[in-house]
């Protein structure tokens, strides 16, 4: 078959699956396609980047000033989201004041304007991520939250896991690349192989989450086909994720399916006291071992890996050699700019990266110790949210506890704090959002309506 006979089957059949979809849930509103195209542009490719647009004269000015397109787009996503909080009455203070620890790592990012080299950059990269956390909060102010995050996800994965596929199989020219030293790298709808492994550890999660918290009544019918369609899409994902050999993400996917599956069993509901204790416990174990006995090589040949982590404790060893104010940092997403770049390249020899390979350092780098503290703070205060919603057990809990986990590790060798699709899935697995104006009022109209009704049914027994 041609390739493009191929794109046009892929494009029918995802027509066909969001519009015959056994999981689709008809009472989720229109605005939820908002959140969707932010997310799809997160786990792929900026639009500039889709449609083949260069603005900049060199990789300094491109990574400085960004994209119009880009920026037009991005704004025109805020601003609807934006509208469609307002449509809804979202109380914005009252979400501040049940967010405290996420409204203050925003904050002190966005204060690092200040000392940033490059003030103007640096806003112009917190603003766009705040239309983020707005489109989430589109989905989470939706009337049924459950099915919002769910429809939102599934759709996403929907178009970007079958996509890459396609991507991968027929057109190597968006699908595959090549490193600096010569290898073959698969990439999808993504742009490096570390982030289409991200995207197939994301949506692995998501659908093995989603299998099991319809196996309790898999017997019928509709959940069935859901299960059915959830198993062709993890397939799919693990084929993606053997040809881009992302390890970090492979051992990741495995652990949050353990920590799902533990959850949902029996022994751990009658044991969930041992559940809240065992996701920090395990990252723990993993200083101990690699800080405190030095196995961290012997982890990383374990897996796959070598001896280096691929490099990265050469990367680190760099990172950590630059001149920043250890307190502040460089400015949100301000590191990798202008002579800094070309400072840590020269030093690498060919390894041309822009991400610290480690969250944790990555933070550090952008907002300096402080960051470091209230991005800890945040996972802190959000695990305590977690664990309130295991007993009893809440459906988006064992998602969030899973995510809550893998994070944890994720983050010692890739960079996902602050930003891409796991963090936006953990907070929308978690965080607290005031309750509409409207749904309120209709809960209390409801009540009033039932209150008004008992004395008249009591009478007529």
């Amino acid at each position: 078959m041609s390739a493009s006979l191929i794109l046009g089957i892929w494009f029918v059949s995802l027509l066909a699956l969001f519009w015959f979809d056994p999981a689709k849930e008809p009472k989720v509103s229109v605005g939820l396609w908002i959140p969707l195209i932010w997310f799809f542009f997160i786990v792929s490719r900026t639009p500039s980047l889709w449609l083949g647009l260069s603005f900049a004269s060199n990789l300094g000015q491109a990574l400085e000033e960004g994209s119009p397109v880009d920026r037009a787009i991005f704004s025109a996503l805020t601003v609807l989201s934006f509208v469609i909080l307002v449509s809804r009455s979202f109380q914005w203070r009252k979400f501040m004041s049940q967010n405290t620890a996420l409204v203050l790592y925003l904050g002190f990012s966005l204060l690092s304007v200040a000392w940033s080299d490059f003030p103007f950059a640096t806003f112009k990269k917190w603003f766009r991520d705040a239309g983020i956390y707005m489109a989430v909060l589109v989905v989470l102010t939706d009337s049924n939250r459950l099915e919002a995050v769910r429809t939102t996800l599934r759709r996403l994965y929907y178009l970007t896991i079958p996509l890459s596929v396609v991507l991968v199989k027929y057109y190597p020219n968006l699908g595959q690349t090549f490193s600096v030293w010569g290898d073959r790298e698969y990439t999808g709808v993504s742009t490096s192989k570390n982030m289409l492994g991200l995207l197939c550890l994301a949506s692995g999660l998501f659908f093995f989450w989603d299998i099991a918290t319809r196996w309790s009544q898999r017997r019928n019918k509709r959940n069935k086909r859901v299960i059915f369609v959830n198993i062709a899409l993890i397939a799919m994902a693990l084929y993606l994720l053997h040809l881009c050999g992302s390890k970090t993400s492979t051992v990741c996917l495995i652990l949050g399916c353990l920590m799902i599956t533990a959850v949902h069993s029996k022994l751990g509901q009658r044991n969930i006291k041992w559940i809240k204790a065992l996701a920090p416990a395990v990252f723990l174990i993993y200083l101990v071992l690699t800080v405190g006995f030095g196995l961290g090589a012997k982890l990383s040949e374990a897996v796959g890996g070598n001896a280096n982590m691929s490099d990265r404790t050469r990367i680190w060893q760099v990172l950590l050699s630059v001149p920043i104010n250890p307190i502040l940092g460089c400015g949100y997403q301000s590191f990798w700019l202008g002579s800094r770049i070309q400072w840590v390249w020269s030093r690498l020899t060919g390894d041309n990266v822009f991400e610290a390979h480690d969250g944790y350092l990555q933070t550090y780098l952008d907002l300096g110790l402080i960051g470091l503290f209230l991005a800890c703070t945040f996972l802190i205060a959000i695990y305590r949210k977690i664990c309130k919603q295991l007993n009893p057990l809440m459906p988006l809990a064992s998602l969030s506890i899973g995510l809550w986990t893998l994070m944890l590790l994720y983050n010692v060798t890739e960079a996902a704090f602050g930003g891409g699709i796991l963090w936006f899935t953990l907070l929308m697995g978690s965080m607290t959002v005031p309750v509409r104006v409207k749904a309120r009022a209709k809960a209390a109209s409801s009540l009033k309506t039932r209150e008004t009704l008992l004395p008249e049914v009591v009478a007529d027994r």
